[in-house]
C-alpha cells in the first residue's frame, strides 16, 4: 500500500503537533506542486513548424499494441496530410527494444525516411525477432536499402543518448504505458488531445479538426 502524504492524521495538541501539522502541509504542498509541474509539460505537444495538426506518439519496439496501432497511425497520417512525429519510450523488461531503438536513430542519421522505414519494419516483423537475432533482422533491412549497418553503429554514445532522452521526455510528459498517443495542434483552442482507444484514432482527429479555425490561404 502506497504512502499518502494528504491522509496524514495527528491526534492530540500542543505546539509539537501543531509543528507536526505545518511540516505535513508543507510536504504535502511541495510534492503536490511537484505532481502538478510533471502534469504541465507539454513541450513535445506541439506540431512541427509550418503544420497545424500532427500526431505524437510515445512507443516502444517490442511493444505489441505499438505494433498494432503503426499501421493506423500511417494510415492517419497519409489520409489526413498529418505530420507523424514518433518519441522512443523504452519498457525496462523489453529485451531488445533499446537496441532496436538505437538502430533506428542510426537508421535516421542516413535518412529519417529510412529511419521510418526502419521502425515500419520492426513492428511488422515483431513476432519473429528476438534479442538474439535482432542484428540479423537489421543486416537483412540494411541490405535491401542497400547499406550496411556498422558493427559500432554507436560508438560514441550519442544515439543511445537520443533514445534515453526521449524516454525520460516521456516520463515528464506524463507518459505511463506505450503506445501514448496525442493529436497536437498549433491553437490554444484544442492544443492537444489523448487518443485514449486505438479504435478511436480517426474519430478523435476529426473531433479536434472540427474544433479547429479554419487555415489561412498560402499566400502566392
Amino acid at each position: 500500500m502506497g504512502h499518502r502524504l494528504d491522509n496524514v492524521v495527528i491526534e492530540g495538541n500542543g505546539t509539537m503537533n501543531r509543528k507536526m501539522v505545518a511540516l505535513v502541509a508543507g510536504m504535502v504542498m511541495m510534492a503536490s506542486a511537484a505532481w502538478a509541474g510533471d502534469a504541465m509539460n507539454t513541450s513535445a505537444l506541439h506540431p512541427p513548424a509550418g503544420k497545424q495538426m500532427a500526431l505524437v506518439v510515445f512507443e516502444d519496439l517490442e511493444c505489441p499494441a505499438c505494433a498494432k496501432a503503426d499501421p493506423l497511425l500511417v494510415q492517419a497520417e497519409k489520409n489526413y496530410g498529418l505530420a507523424l512525429v514518433r518519441h522512443d519510450f523504452v519498457i525496462p523488461n523489453h529485451p531488445w527494444s533499446k537496441d532496436a531503438h538505437i538502430m533506428a536513430r542510426y537508421f535516421d542519421s542516413l535518412s529519417l525516411q529510412v529511419g521510418e522505414e526502419f521502425r515500419q519494419y520492426i513492428f511488422a516483423n515483431q513476432n519473429a525477432i528476438y534479442k538474439t537475432n535482432l542484428r540479423e533482422w537489421a543486416d537483412r533491412f540494411a541490405k535491401a536499402h542497400h547499406t550496411a549497418l556498422p558493427a559500432f553503429y554507436d560508438p560514441t554514445g550519442a544515439f543511445r543518448a537520443k533514445v534515453e532522452a526521449d524516454t525520460e521526455l516521456g516520463k515528464a510528459t506524463g507518459v505511463h504505458q506505450t503506445p501514448t498517443i496525442y493529436v497536437v495542434t498549433n491553437s490554444p483552442k484544442v492544443p492537444y488531445e489523448q487518443v485514449l482507444e486505438q479504435a478511436k484514432l480517426f474519430e478523435t482527429i476529426e473531433k479536434v479538426k472540427n474544433q479547429l479555425p479554419p487555415e489561412k490561404a498560402k499566400k502566392k
